[in-house]
C-alpha cells in the first residue's frame, strides 16, 4: 500500500485554506496558519540537515508556546517519529525517556533546559534549544535562530497508515514507564472524528490552550483537532484560574477543554470575578469529573460540561457525550464514531467475556483509536491487548441506551473486609456537599480490614468543614461499608503535570 497519510498534513492544510488567519496566539505574539505552517517546514530543514528523516525519532521537551507547534510538525513532515517529554521529569527519567525510545534528538526551551541538558547528555543525544537563556549554555544549539537562516522544506513526507508518528510515555505508576506508539492513522482518525463528528468545532471557534501539548488529551482535542478545522489556539504555558479566567475573556474564548482541578480553579476565580468569557461548549477528561461540578459550572459560566474519556492508548479520545445522542450528567458518553466500546469480566485474564448491560466490568475499547502497542515490550501489549480489544484497567458499565459510566480504576478497587468499594461512588455523594470543592477516596493497609477507606477533601474558598460532621454526612449517604472511616482536610490536592490527582502520592503520604 503506497504512502498516503500524515499528522503534518493537518496544518499544512489548513495553512492552504486559512493563510491569513490567527492560528496561534501568545501574549502579544499573533502567528497566522501560513507563519506556523512556514517555521515548521523551516524547523523541518534544520532538522532534515542533521540527518532526521523517516524512521528518526525526535523528543520534545516544550512548553505550551509556539514552538511546541512547529517542532512537533516539523519533524512530523520529514516522516520522523515525535516523542513528547514531560515538562517536570528530572534528568534521569527524560535520559530513560529518550534511550528507551532510541531518539535521534532532544527540542527544548530555555526554562526547561537544566534537566533537559543532563538528561540529553546521559543519554548521549543532540540537543537543540528555543529561547533565549540566562544561563552560561551558550553551546546548545538554537534551532529556533537556525531555523529563520535556512529554506523551509518544500513538501511533507507522506507516511503509510500504520506508520508510527506518536510516542506516548505513560505514567508509570507500576514499573518503568511504557512508550504507547500512536500511528498516523490513530492520530489523525481521532483528531477528525473529535473536531468534526464529536464535538463539532469551527474555523470560527477560540480555544484555550492551556492543558499539556505533551499529553494526549492537548495534543489531540486542543492543537490537532483545533488545526484541524480552522480554529485559533490561545496558548497559556501555566496555568491558573485567575489567569486564565482574564485570558479567556480578553481573547473572546468559546471553547474550553480542561480536567477537573482546572474546572475547580476557574469556579475560585469566577467567585471573585463578575467577567464571563463567550463559552459555547467545555470538556473534561484526563480523570472523572464531579456532578456537582458540572452543575455548579453550569450556573457559574452558563455552559454545559460534556465528559469524555480514553487513555493514551486510545489517541486518547474513545468516548464522549455528543449531543446528537442526548448527554447524561455523570456519564462518559457514547464510543466513537468508528470504535468500539463493550464492557468484559474483569477476573477473566486471557480472553475478553462480554457482560450484558447493567453489569459492572472492565471497559474494553477496539477500532481506529487503538495503538498499536508498547515500545519493544511485545509481553506489556499481549497483556492489554486480548481478542482484538485493548483492556483499559477502569471499572464501569453501559446502560440500556448506550452510554458508559465509569465506576473506578481496577487498580484503585478498595477491598474493605472481604467488601468492594470503589472510590468513584464515595467521591461523587462526597462532592455533593456544599463545603466540599475537591475529594479523593484512597484504600491504606490495615492490619484488620485489609485495608481502610480514608477520604482527602479541600474545601470551596471562604468555607469550613468538620471532618467528624462531614463524615456522618456521607454515612447518611452510602452503604455502610463505604464511608470513609478517616476524613483529611487538606489546603490542595497533589496532582501531575496534567492536572490528574495522584492517588498514589496521597496512599504514600497516609500510609
Amino acid at each position: 500500500m503506497s504512502a498516503r497519510l500524515s499528522i503534518a498534513s493537518i496544518l499544512a492544510e489548513s495553512a492552504r485554506r486559512y493563510p491569513d488567519k490567527d492560528a496561534l496566539v501568545l501574549g502579544e505574539t499573533r502567528l497566522t496558519y501560513a507563519q506556523v505552517w512556514g517555521m515548521a517546514r523551516r524547523y523541518a530543514a534544520v532538522l532534515a540537515a542533521d540527518g532526521i528523516g523517516p524512521g528518526s525519532r525526535v523528543a520534545l521537551l516544550l512548553p505550551n508556546i509556539p514552538h511546541f507547534a512547529f517542532a512537533y510538525y516539523g519533524a512530523l513532515a520529514l516522516g520522523a517519529t515525535v516523542v513528547p517529554v514531560h515538562a517536570l521529569l528530572r534528568a534521569d527519567e527524560i535520559a530513560y525517556t529518550l534511550t528507551d525510545s532510541e531518539c535521534s534528538a532532544l527540542i527544548t526551551a530555555a526554562p526547561l533546559l537544566g534537566e533537559a541538558a543532563k538528561g540529553a547528555e546521559i543519554a548521549e543525544v543532540p540537543l537543540y534549544s528555543v529561547l533565549d537563556s540566562d544561563s552560561d549554555m551558550t553551546a546548545v544549539a538554537r534551532i529556533d535562530q537556525m531555523a529563520m537562516q535556512v529554506e523551509p522544506i518544500a513538501n511533507l513526507t507522506p507516511r503509510h497508515p500504520s506508520d508510527e508518528a506518536v510516542i506516548l510515555y505513560t505514567s508509570g505508576t507500576t514499573g518503568k514507564p511504557k512508550g504507547a506508539v500512536l500511528t498516523h492513522d490513530n492520530m489523525v482518525w481521532n483528531a477528525t472524528i473529535c473536531a468534526f463528528d464529536t464535538i463539532q468545532l469551527s474555523d470560527d471557534d477560540v480555544m484555550l490552550g492551556v492543558l499539556p501539548l505533551f499529553h494526549s488529551f492537548g495534543q489531540t482535542v486542543v492543537m490537532n483537532a483545533g488545526f484541524r478545522v480552522g480554529a485559533t489556539i490561545v496558548l497559556m504555558p501555566r496555568f491558573d484560574g485567575p489567569g486564565a479566567l482574564e485570558l479567556m475573556v480578553n481573547e473572546g474564548v468559546t471553547f474550553f477543554a480542561g480536567v477537573p482541578t482546572m474546572y475547580m480553579a476557574l469556579l475560585a476565580a469566577a467567585a471573585e470575578s463578575e467577567h464571563r468569557p463567550p463559552l459555547r461548549l467545555a470538556v473534561s477528561g484526563g480523570a472523572a469529573i464531579p456532578v456537582a461540578t458540572i452543575e455548579r459550572v453550569n450556573e457559574v459560566f452558563g455552559v454545559d460540561v460534556y465528559e469524555g474519556y480514553g487513555l493514551s492508548e486510545t489517541s486518547p479520545v474513545a468516548t464522549f457525550n455528543q449531543e446528537r445522542y442526548g448527554r447524561k450528567v455523570g456519564s462518559i458518553g457514547c464510543s466513537l464514531w468508528g470504535v468500539d466500546v463493550a464492557i468484559a469480566s474483569a477476573e477473566v485474564e486471557g480472553a475478553i467475556e462480554l457482560l450484558p448491560t447493567g453489569e459492572n466490568g472492565e471497559i474494553v475499547i477496539r477500532g481506529h483509536d487503538v495503538f498499536s502497542g508498547y515500545l519493544n515490550k511485545p509481553e506489556a501489549t499481549d497483556a492489554v491487548m486480548v481478542d482484538g480489544w485493548f483492556r483499559t484497567g477502569d471499572i464501569g458499565y453501559m446502560d440500556e441506551d448506550g452510554f458508559f459510566f465509569i465506576v473506578d480504576r481496577k487498580k484503585d478497587l478498595i477491598i474493605r473486609g472481604g467488601f468492594n468499594v470503589y472510590p468513584r461512588e464515595v467521591e461523587e455523594v462526597m462532592a455533593g456537599h456544599p463545603a466540599v470543592a475537591q475529594v479523593a477516596v484512597v484504600g491504606v493497609a490495615d492490619e484488620h480490614y485489609g485495608e481502610e477507606i480514608h477520604a482527602v477533601v479541600v474545601c470551596v474558598p471562604g468555607q469550613e468543614v468538620d471532618a467528624i460532621e462531614l463524615q456522618a454526612w456521607v454515612k447518611e449517604r452510602v452503604g455502610h461499608h463505604k464511608y470513609p472511616r478517616h476524613v483529611h482536610v487538606h489546603e490542595s490536592l497533589p496532582t501531575g503535570p496534567s492536572g490528574k490527582v495522584l492517588k498514589r502520592v496521597i496512599v504514600e503520604d497516609l500510609g
